[in-house]
């Protein structure tokens, strides 16, 4: 543990495709794991910031996230919120692969 957090385990990277999603639990936070067409993996809050919504019952296509309730869409790059209804940005976190072990960068509460 550092000052900018923990790296909790929460996944197998051998048990999510590219192009797949799944919910996670870390530190007692929802988030959504994301492997990314491109191989890439991200990480986010799995509640829409528009309403009550899991994000991993919406749709994944390439680095957007479609909130399945509103159809509001999110930039897994960053969190920016792409247009109505959305009005708050995603919050995202950084994701490290180490070998078959995915981690997810926890800030402090």
């Amino acid at each position: 543990m550092d000052d900018g957090g923990d790296w909790v385990r929460v996944a197998s990277a051998a048990g999510l495709a590219k192009g797949e999603m799944k919910p996670v639990e870390a530190a007692g936070r929802d988030l959504a794991l994301y492997h990314l067409d491109d191989g890439s993996w991200r990480a986010s809050d799995n509640v829409c910031t528009h309403a009550h919504a899991l994000l991993t019952d919406g749709w994944l296509e390439g680095c957007i996230i479609e909130c399945p309730l509103h159809a509001g869409r999110f930039d897994l790059r960053n969190g920016a919120g792409l247009g109505a209804p959305i009005e708050r940005d995603l919050t995202v976190y950084p994701v490290r692969v180490d070998g078959d072990d995915v981690f997810v960068l926890i800030p402090p509460a």
